[in-house]
């Protein structure tokens, strides 16, 4: 307890040595920061609602769904306000710079909604308005009209492969002189199934003429079922392309149809709102700025502080000499009790008459 109370003797002797630097620090650089705000010319900031819920959640169609869908909503659209592609987009459409942009653009999550906030601050009062509606309209184009461009770009891709397969099967049938074998030998297969059953009525009734001419029927079909048999493989094997093809567009379509149905909900004008644009309180920036550049300063002052207290002890902790074991005692000297040394008595062996002289 005696000891705590010391250290806090001493840290309080040491702060009152060195108070001019605990306080002047802070106060150089809270003043500093002050003067900037003070000095500087005013600055106008306007707020930008995004409110799409149409956009988030729902069938699992939509882009952004489950328990996380409206973080991640939140979090694409942020990286999209200050993604290079926007950010370039903007500066063309406003005139304002792209650096202007990113420092003076910042977006915020309403709680856990998919509501989000757009703020813009900037010294030009006649641009604040304009950038957050341009800031809004390329972000929601960002993330949802690249969509369906890329829908599109699906459906295109699925198309021309159904034609490839589609003028496959046509080249095929010119090439064999047969349309639909597959179909053709289905047909033939039936046909030749009815014959065999008439046939074994007309033996069974005697009609051999009848028979017979079932016969010649059964073995005409059987030479046509010979003759598609073996090219039936390659056939139904561009049937199966053309069919996966169809199936690829019909997905496609269904895709492209759900990206332009999303695109429509983030239609800027119905889901954006912009704010009135209003001077930025300077006594606001104040507080935001003074207070963590004072903190930063008492910081600074204090290491400072701990600096200087440490290198005069320092500097006089490597003059002092090593501090060892006593040495070995000289002829005629005894050790004492702590261990130190006692030095014998030194007797002068000069005679008297030099002494006197």
């Amino acid at each position: 307890m005696g000891s705590s109370r010391v250290e806090i003797v001493d840290y309080l002797r040491v702060a009152r040595r060195r108070l001019w630097l605990l306080v002047g620090i802070p106060l150089v650089a809270g003043a500093a920061a002050a003067s900037i705000v003070l000095l500087g010319p005013q600055q106008y900031a306007a707020t930008s609602y995004v409110a799409a819920p149409a956009l988030v959640g729902g069938s699992a169609a939509q882009q952004y769904t489950g328990t996380q869908a409206a973080n991640q909503f939140a979090a694409a659209f942020a990286a999209a306000v200050t993604s290079p592609q926007v950010v370039d987009q903007v500066a063309a459409d406003t005139g304002v710079s792209a650096d202007a942009l990113r420092d003076g653009l910042a977006v915020k999550q309403v709680g856990a909604s998919s509501q989000l906030t757009v703020t813009y601050t900037a010294t030009d009062r006649s641009t604040v308005a304009s950038v957050l509606a341009a800031t809004g309209k390329r972000a929601l184009a960002f993330l949802f009209a690249s969509q369906v461009g890329i829908a599109t770009d699906e459906v295109k891709t699925a198309t021309d492969e159904l034609t490839t397969a589609t003028r496959a099967i046509n080249d095929w049938e010119k090439a064999n002189k047969v349309s639909q074998p597959d179909k053709l030998y289905q047909s033939t297969l039936q046909e030749i199934a009815s014959l065999r059953q008439q046939q074994l009525q007309m033996q069974a009734v005697g009609n051999t003429r009848g028979a017979n001419a079932a016969a010649e029927s059964i073995s005409a079909g059987q030479k046509r079922l010979d003759g598609l048999g073996p090219k039936l493989p390659d056939y139904q094997a561009l049937i199966a392309q053309r069919d996966s093809a169809t199936s690829a567009l019909a997905s496609a379509r269904q895709g492209l149809q759900q990206a332009r149905a999303q695109s429509q909900a983030a239609d800027p004008e119905k889901v954006t709102s912009v704010g009135e644009v209003q001077p930025v309180s300077r006594v606001k920036a104040l507080v935001a700025l003074v207070l963590p550049v004072s903190g930063a300063g008492l910081l600074l002052a204090v290491l400072l502080v701990a600096v200087l207290e440490w290198l005069p002890r320092s500097r006089r902790a490597g003059r002092q000499p090593a501090v060892g074991r006593a040495a070995p005692a000289l002829t005629g000297g005894r050790r004492g009790g702590d261990d130190t040394v006692v030095l014998p008595v030194v007797t002068s062996t000069v005679p008297e008459q030099h002494r006197r002289r």
